[in-house]
């Protein structure tokens, strides 16, 4: 059986997820062990030397990066397909999932960092949950613009356009940032969240969050290592965060990515 390592509250992991329930395959789920101290380690780690979720297990194959097991279960299990039929239509939708993947994550992350976390208060906080907003925002009118007519991301039928939006937008609709209504968007967003193979991952994430512990208690006494890179670290310093890094840096509750070892 398949093994998926991931967290349900992780966009990507979500992406898989739903891929694998559309396909109609059969696969089991973990939770890498002290991923939250940044202290993952055995076959999630041989398997990824990022140590970042998710990451699947196919027998003796090892696969990590959401966008590159997309493909391998595209190319390894193409019915039902997910991909568009043309050349361009397949480019349209792989461009959709990295600006969802590149632009948009880091907009709920950061906002999460600020909510759950307790990394910002006062004047600060309020200015990254505003940009944060105002970035989400934008993005949506712009989903919008390239949904248009379609009743899919992917076309006349679900596929990785659509897999690829809405975990995004349904992380982003926690915090009340909906796409706007009487918008062809938010018409979509009532339309796929009806899908079973979107309906159970979403309401996975919901249990998530219910069941969260005090994120915010626990940063402040040392028991989580958040991973800042790329992306997100671009956020929070554009955002006007730079000394919510400094001191995560300081106090050690923030990491880079890993090196391979």
């Amino acid at each position: 059986m398949l093994k998926l390592y991931e967290h349900p509250l992780s966009a990507y992991a979500m992406k898989v997820k739903i891929a694998l329930n559309e396909k109609g395959l059969d696969y089991e789920t973990a939770i890498p062990d002290g991923m939250p101290m940044g202290r993952a380690a055995g076959e999630f780690v041989e398997a990824n030397p990022r140590a970042e979720v998710p990451t699947l297990i196919d027998d003796a194959f090892r696969v990590f990066d959401s966008t590159v097991i997309l493909e391998y279960i595209e190319d390894k299990w193409p019915r039902p397909p997910l991909l568009p039929m043309s050349a361009t239509e397949r480019a349209r939708v792989r461009m959709i999932e990295d600006v969802m993947d590149t632009q948009y994550e880091q907009n709920n992350w950061g906002t999460f960092e600020v909510l759950r976390y307790g990394r910002a208060s006062g004047d600060l906080a309020d200015t990254l949950l505003a940009y944060g907003k105002s970035n989400i925002e934008k993005l949506q009118v712009w989903l919008d613009r390239q949904l248009g007519a379609r009743q899919w991301f992917n076309g006349d039928a679900f596929g990785w356009g659509d897999l690829s939006v809405i975990p995004y937008l349904n992380r982003s609709a926690g915090y009340g940032y909906v796409p706007p209504k009487g918008s062809q968007l938010a018409a979509w967003f009532e339309r796929v969240n009806q899908r079973a193979a979107v309906a159970k991952v979403r309401a996975q994430m919901q249990a998530a969050l219910e069941k969260m512990p005090d994120l915010a208690t626990m940063l402040k006494n040392g028991q989580v290592v958040r991973q800042y890179r790329d992306h997100r670290l671009e956020w929070m310093i554009a955002a006007g965060g730079i000394s919510v890094v400094l001191e995560g840096m300081q106090k050690g509750t923030i990491r880079f990515s890993r090196n391979p070892g």
